[in-house]
């Protein structure tokens, strides 16, 4: 019986170990590494090997979505970037230089650190986002990660290990709360990230809460992912697969429509 599929991360640190993109000039590399110290960078096996179509790199749609490429950089905070990084300045030299353009690139958008986190009993919720009336989303703290980071995400901040720039839930009690006191709420969006990173104990821990009786003004559940297209094993044959589809017929049996949404 074959083994099933092994799941493997590379990040900035890790380029210089993904063979596939020996296919690249060293120029390119070079910029592709650069980048990917302002944007984050995480890409899995699966990707690598089988959504990328490396014959047409650096032009393959996918590869332009998981690659920093300095184009997505004005040429001179590129060039100080580069110039800092080959000249061997200080990794602590290196961190300010970043820092000073990821905060020009407004890491937060549409002020979504406070315009749409709610208030509980004066004080704000965090990891949820009430934006709109009927629709409350979840950021657990296990999922601000992704199987693979996408170059356009307007939620980059949440990668960088900036944990000021970090949106995402501390206490368990205080969203649930919240979201029970608030009868208007009648879907839930768990999002990230992508939640599906998280295992599917942790995952409960957010979901089967909302399956009890004082949470059926909430109707639907959704679960941002993009795990059936990156890791579709997460379904099949990781070790807790099983019991994620137990979780998810938890939540059909109860009445509640589940929705992922890839």
């Amino acid at each position: 019986m074959k083994a099933p599929p092994q799941l493997v991360f590379y990040n900035k640190n890790h380029i210089n170990m993904i063979p596939q993109l020996n296919v690249l000039s060293v120029k390119t590399r070079d910029e592709i590494r650069a980048a990917a110290e302002v944007f984050p960078f995480r890409v899995n096996n699966y990707v690598l090997e089988n959504l990328i179509n490396w014959e047409n790199v650096p032009n393959d749609p996918v590869f332009r979505l998981t690659f920093p490429m300095r184009e997505m950089l004005y040429d001179h905070e590129f060039e100080k970037l580069d110039h800092a990084i080959k000249s061997g300045k200080s990794r602590e030299q290196v961190k300010r230089i970043v820092s000073e353009i990821r905060n020009r690139l407004n890491p937060h958008p549409a002020e979504q650190l406070t315009m749409n986190v709610p208030y509980l009993e004066g004080q704000k919720v965090e990891g949820l986002q009430h934006k709109y009336k009927e629709t409350c989303l979840i950021f657990p703290s296990e999922g601000q990660t992704c199987q693979s980071y996408c170059t356009f995400c307007f939620r980059w901040a949440q990668f960088t290990g900036d944990l000021e720039l970090k949106f995402a839930v501390r206490e368990m009690n205080r969203f649930l709360k919240y979201i029970k006191q608030h009868k208007e709420i009648t879907n839930v969006l768990i999002t990230g990230g992508d939640p599906m990173i998280m295992k599917a104990d942790k995952l409960a821990r957010y979901i089967l809460p909302l399956l009890e009786p004082e949470f059926d003004h909430v109707k639907v559940i959704r679960i941002g992912t993009k795990s059936l297209s990156y890791w579709p094993w997460r379904f099949i044959s990781d070790p807790d697969s099983e019991d994620l589809l137990a979780l998810f017929s938890k939540v059909i049996k109860k009445g509640k429509h589940l929705s992922v949404m890839a």
